[in-house]
């Protein structure tokens, strides 16, 4: 695992990510903190909308994933999900995880050359991103951001694969795998996909 990549980016990192990305069409804020992203992602999604959050350790530690599947304000998917029968529901769950009104996210890896980088073991989460959202909102903690896509291909391998593995070994007693990788490198929908770019590091 390298510890660069655990490293937050500087102010000059984040504004030639920001700016690359806006040149993209995202829709990009740079903000201080989990908590200003709390505060944010309340104001973007309107209540009851239909919200898909990700399984994602920093929506977890930032407290995001309870403010939306555990608030009461939405139409909270994940609760959904994990109370289906995959045996007899698995067409309603990847219907239901597929389209949301909003789906929110992190991301592997973020480049300063305006590309977004998410990976899963099973690709269940990637269609909403991919476009099967109406919005998309992806939280990303400073240290993701990397110069291009070969580092952030690397940071997935490298530094986000073991500490998941570690977290599902724990959890599972299963190693996790990258079996889907999705890269987003430009937003065609104008205000469909919002990156909130922290200042701080946060997550894997």
């Amino acid at each position: 695992m390298s510890e660069s990549f655990a490293t937050p980016a500087s102010p000059d990192q984040l504004d030639r990510a920001a700016a690359a990305l806006r040149d993209h069409g995202f829709v990009v804020e740079v903000l201080d903190d989990v908590a200003a992203a709390r505060v944010r992602i309340a104001e973007l999604i309107p209540e009851q909308a239909t919200v898909f959050t990700g399984a994602s350790e920093t929506l977890r530690r930032s407290g995001i994933d309870d403010d939306i599947n555990a608030g009461g304000r939405y139409d909270a998917v994940r609760p959904r999900v994990l109370a289906a029968d995959r045996a007899t529901e698995a067409d309603a769950i990847r219907r239901m995880t597929a389209s949301p009104d909003y789906v929110v996210n992190s991301v592997a890896a973020v480049t300063e050359t305006g590309s977004l980088v998410l990976a899963s073991g099973t690709g269940s989460q990637l269609p909403a991103s991919a476009g099967g959202a109406a919005h998309a909102i992806w939280v990303v903690g400073a240290q993701k951001v990397v110069p291009d896509l070969a580092a952030a291909l690397r940071r997935v391998e490298e530094h986000c694969l073991p500490l998941e593995s570690a977290r599902t070994m724990r959890a599972y007693e299963s190693p996790s795998m990258v079996s889907r990788m999705l890269v987003l490198n430009r937003e065609l929908i104008p205000g469909r996909g919002t990156v909130l770019l922290l200042r701080e590091a946060i997550g894997f």
